[in-house]
């Protein structure tokens, strides 16, 4: 079940997921948090799971109804079970976007191309890391 969380960005729970989508550095997490809470064009939302918050999804939408997820994570103990699929259904369902961009490295590219996002290479950022853009088109009912 898709929570409205920045009112509670500060709850150390929320804290710890919010950081595995930004890997393990304190400022970055601090940065992201502020973010969230001062930026009215940010978004972000808990996914509760018996009772529990598992995990996260900030995002943006723009203008044309394009909507950026900006930070997805989920809970280690949690991952691999649809979870993260649910995440992003649920946000889409919810906010009803023309279509899904997310950006990501080779570790999770197969999450999206398994939800059905069109992947397409951005080539290096930085040597030894290649970047992919992910773009899902949603289809209206």
């Amino acid at each position: 079940m898709l929570v409205a969380i920045r009112d509670n960005l500060d709850d150390p729970s929320v804290r710890d997921i919010v950081g595995y989508s930004v890997y393990p550095d304190p400022d970055k997490l601090d940065r992201t948090i502020d973010a969230y809470k001062s930026d009215d064009r940010l978004e972000i939302y808990g996914y509760e799971a018996e009772g529990e918050l598992i995990g996260i999804i900030g995002i943006r939408m723009n203008e044309s109804g394009e909507l950026k997820i900006e930070h997805i994570a989920i809970a280690p103990d949690f991952r691999g079970l649809g979870y993260g699929r649910g995440l992003v259904l649920e946000t889409i369902e919810r906010k009803s976007p023309a279509k899904l961009i997310a950006e990501t490295d080779e570790e999770a590219v197969d999450f999206y191309r398994n939800i059905g996002f069109e992947i397409e290479s951005l080539g290096e950022s930085y040597p030894g890391v290649e970047r992919f853009k992910c773009v899902y088109v949603v289809e209206p009912d």
